[in-house]
């Protein structure tokens, strides 16, 4: 099949709206339940987080962000356990031959690590302002995977226009890897604000705590449960959405930097209308030619498994979620994230079953051509663009 097949037809309707065969509303099944599987894991791990946060602000008594031995030694008793206070002076005076008095032989213990510095922010990106919020930061692994209409809401004191905000606790930041990759995250947003796609960062300064991202705030939520909500797209709302996914790829693509991680969770909608703008979010891994095996099983390009990879597998990922637009399912499946993989390698992607049959072939057409497997014979988001604005 040649990717670069030339293109006749032009669409004047839309997909038939005929009832999916019973294989695929039961695959579309589960690729729901499985997105609301991880949603409630982030929540039940989050929420074992902040009891985990509050157990260690009660022992760090000097506000050091590290626990002493001796606040360790006063502050076990307060905790809920089965044993009595008795048995816990017991254990923690009981000699056991492993300190080093008692054992010269022993190695020296590292010490924890020591705070990170102040994370720089990159010039023009106010380093404080007059913000309030109105609920509590939720952690990084949390506000990462959840929509900006979930995170907790700020509101600026003099204009009381709210935004949403991602909270990055510092106590996190362990070695320079961790820093690098925040400092890395607001420098493309700052680099990237200004797009109408693209999530606005208003704000961004670290407090005693943790690193504070102010943004603007969407209040439809993610696409991917507008695509659940939904349940059938024609080929114009389809296409239209693609169209301003493929604009912020070029965008990004122009300014020297790829996104690395395209996925309807990772595009927000502006408010609940139906016409509402698409709003890309998530740049943390993001960067320009990388070799690390990066992104979300679904949507990552073959290349990326073989660890050599460019801008091309941005144009991959959106031609996946196209794919779900059209189709309600994703193009690969497997039990498990190594079998999904294995599918992607494959590389054969499905247009007989239902409602392929009754999908216009320029729809088809440019699919195949944005899923090509050689990266250099796949369209660029110039050429997708272009496409968009002759066929649809």
């Amino acid at each position: 099949m040649q990717c670069r097949s030339s293109v006749d037809e032009r669409v004047d309707g839309d997909a038939s709206d005929k009832p999916l065969d019973i294989a695929v509303l039961t695959r579309m099944k589960q690729f729901r339940e499985m997105n609301k599987l991880k949603k409630v894991s982030l929540k039940v791990i989050v929420e074992n987080l902040s009891s985990l946060k509050e157990m260690f602000k009660s022992m760090d008594t000097d506000t050091s962000g590290t626990i002493t031995y001796e606040e360790l030694k006063a502050g076990i008793p307060k905790m809920s356990t089965r044993l009595s206070e008795s048995e816990i002076r017991q254990q923690i005076s009981k000699p056991d031959g492993l300190d080093q008095k008692s054992n010269p032989h022993l190695p020296r213990q590292p010490q924890p690590p020591r705070r990170p510095p102040p994370l720089p922010m990159p010039s023009g990106v106010c380093s404080a302002g007059p913000w309030r919020t109105s609920g509590p930061p939720t952690s990084s692994a949390a506000s990462s995977a959840a929509a900006s209409s979930a995170l907790p809401t700020w509101s600026h004191k003099e204009t009381k226009q709210q935004f949403a905000c991602k909270s990055i606790a510092t106590r996190k930041l362990i070695n320079r890897d961790d820093i690098e990759d925040v400092r890395r995250e607001v420098q493309i947003m700052h680099h990237l604000t200004g797009h109408r796609n693209i999530v606005e960062l208003k704000a961004a300064y670290e407090d005693r705590h943790s690193v504070n991202l102010n943004m603007e705030l969407c209040a439809g939520g993610e696409l991917f449960d507008r695509i659940i909500a939904k349940g059938h797209y024609s080929e114009r709302a389809a296409t239209n959405l693609c169209r301003q996914m493929v604009t912020v790829v070029h965008y990004c693509h122009s300014m020297g930097v790829m996104h690395r991680d395209l996925k309807p969770e990772n595009f927000l909608l502006l408010s609940a209308d139906e016409d509402s703008p698409l709003k890309a979010m998530d740049f943390r891994l993001s960067g320009e030619v990388f070799r690390d095996l990066v992104g979300s099983a679904y949507y990552v390009a073959p290349e990326v498994l073989r660890r050599s990879y460019g801008a091309e597998a941005d144009i991959w990922s959106a031609g996946v979620i196209l794919y779900i637009l059209l189709s309600r399912v994703p193009p690969f499946w497997g039990e498990n994230e190594q079998g999904i993989f294995v599918a992607v390698l494959r590389g054969h992607i499905d247009f007989s079953s239902d409602p392929w049959p009754s999908i216009s072939s320029s729809a088809k057409d440019l699919v195949k051509k944005m899923m090509c497997a050689d990266p250099k014979e796949r369209l660029s988001a110039v050429e997708v663009l272009n496409l968009l604005t002759l066929l649809f």
